[in-house]
Parts: C-alpha cells; structure tokens; sequence
C-alpha cells in the first residue's frame, strides 16, 4: 500500500499533503476542505498551483523542508495582512490570496513561542511523553475510582516541545484544549479557531506562561541594555517584529507603573517571580525584575503573539 501510495501515477498522495502544509501556513487549504478531497469536497481556489507544488513535491524526493520554505519564502506568504477596502469587499475570505495571512496560533505554537521567546524551551527530539504543570486533582473526577492522580513532572521535561506532551483523553490538557486542540478521540484534520476569554485566562495566569513571562523578563535585562533597549528586544524574541513608537511608550509607562507598585510591595514581587520552578537570577533587583514580567506578560498577550499576520 504504501509503495502504490507514492507511484508516479498515482497525485493524490502529493496534493493531499502539499495542501496541508498551505493549510498550515495559511489558515485555510487550496482546497478548503483539507479533510475530504472526494466528490462533496471543496473545489481548490487555485488548481494549477495546487498542481504544481504536487509534482514539485514529488520531483524533490518529497522533501518537506523544502516545500515549507519554498512557500514561506514565497512574495504571496510574505503580502502583508493588512487589507485595505476594495480587497476585503472583492476578496473577503482572503481565497484569492490579495493579502498575507492572518490567523490565530494553534495552542501548541503559543505554548511553544512562549517558552522560545523565554529561553525555557528545550527542542531536543524524541524521547517519552513529560507532564508540565496541570490544576491538581485533574485526573481525579474522570477516574471511576477517584484513584488515578496526575503526576507533575520537574526540570528540563517541563519544558519540552507541546507535542510530547502526556494526553489522557478523558483529561487532556486544559490549557491545549481551551486553544481548540483536538480531543484525539477521533482524527481531526482541521481545527476550530475559537476567540474566548477563557484563553487569555491561560496566557495571563497559567503558570507555565506566567514563568515564561518573568523568564524572558531577566533573560532582556541580564544584556545590561537600557531599558529602551530591553523592552525592544523582549518584543522581538515573541513577535519578530519591532515595536511601534507608540507600542514602545505604552510598555514603557506600564514598566514605569509597576515598578512603583513593586517598590512598595516588595512581597507580592517575590510572588510573581517565584511561580514556576525555574530559579530566578537573585542579582536583579526584584521589583525592577518583577515590573518588567509585567511588561514581558502583556507582550505574551499581545495580538502580535498570538496570530500569524
């Protein structure tokens, strides 16, 4: 099956997965019903490119490295997503590909941006399923005897890559789940994209970005840069962009604000930058350390972060 899967005379294999990858990178595929290539399937937007990166899939040995960069550096990925009037009336869905695309992250790539940006992230390959931090008693209300409890795991398996982690698909987890992650009961080719408020709970409070957050914090200030100059950076790291001047001077303020908060609340300082396990570089000053995790959490939190556009 598998050598008949791949057999010169045989395209679908290549445009199913060429058509993927453009679902990946642009939030909707070719075809827009990545899922169901049959006869109740969506016809492709654009046949002829679809057909071309198919046969040049194949003729490059079915390179996916390629492929992806191919597209990524192609002048339609990298169109800006800002539309202006005529393109949203003559092309609303963005079907004619008359701008960049614009799309909300898996929770997966949050997750793992976060701790990127931070210098957490470890991207070591293979190895088995890690366990990060999770509410307590999880496992607990699914299990039939109340018996099965989830086990954090500790150190560098914390911050392994979201696609080794543990799923129990009676409890999977929570902070994945409320970022439209499949439940895995059943394949799922396309996800939901869903806006709630319950997601900026998790990238404001769970402690896994709350210690990405004050991790990128004293990963700009140990530079010795000016504050100016840390503040750019941490935007850099989560966006790859550079700050606007307004963007700049309104997280400068915040910093400024905090600070003072901090200074004159030394103990919920020491709060903020004590959740997680990581430990924290004690030649920072603590206030001004934890008035910038302030700044570096809403920088987490910002559109630009979170969405591809």
């Amino acid at each position: 099956m598998a050598q008949w899967l791949v057999q010169s005379d045989h395209p679908l294999t290549s445009r199913v997965t060429v058509n993927r990858y453009w679902y990946m990178l642009f939030g909707t595929g070719i075809v827009e019903t990545v899922e169901d290539f049959g006869s109740q399937g969506q016809w492709p937007s654009h046949p002829n490119l679809l057909d071309w990166l198919a046969v040049d899939f194949v003729k490059k040995d079915w390179n996916i490295k390629q492929t992806l960069k191919q597209i990524v550096m192609s002048a339609t990925y990298r169109q800006s997503s800002s539309a202006r009037q005529e393109q949203m009336q003559l092309d609303p869905q963005n079907r004619l590909l008359s701008r960049g695309p614009r799309f909300r992250l898996q929770g997966e790539f949050v997750r793992d941006g976060a701790l990127a940006a931070s210098g957490l992230l470890i991207d070591s390959i293979g190895g088995p399923s890690v366990r990060p931090y999770q509410p307590s008693g999880l496992w607990n209300e699914v299990s039939l005897d109340a018996n099965v409890r989830f086990v954090q795991d500790h150190g560098e398996s914390l911050y392994r890559r979201s696609m080794y982690i543990y799923w129990k698909r009676s409890a999977p987890a929570p902070s994945m789940t409320i970022f439209d992650a499949p439940s895995r009961e059943s394949c799922a080719i396309r996800r939901s994209r869903t806006n709630t408020p319950l997601q900026a709970l998790v990238t404001l409070n769970d402690p896994q970005f709350v210690e990405a957050a004050h991790q990128l914090a004293q990963r700009v200030m140990e530079t010795g840069n000016s504050l100016d100059e840390q503040i750019i950076l941490a935007y850099r790291l989560a966006t790859g962009v550079h700050p606007s001047s307004t963007i700049q001077s309104i997280l400068k303020q915040s910093f400024m604000e905090e600070l003072v908060v901090f200074q004159a609340h030394p103990k919920r300082a020491l709060q903020l930058l004590s959740i997680g396990e990581t430990k924290r570089n004690e030649q920072l000053d603590t206030a001004t350390h934890a008035a910038m995790a302030v700044v570096t959490s809403m920088i987490l939190n910002l559109d630009a972060t979170l969405t591809r556009g």
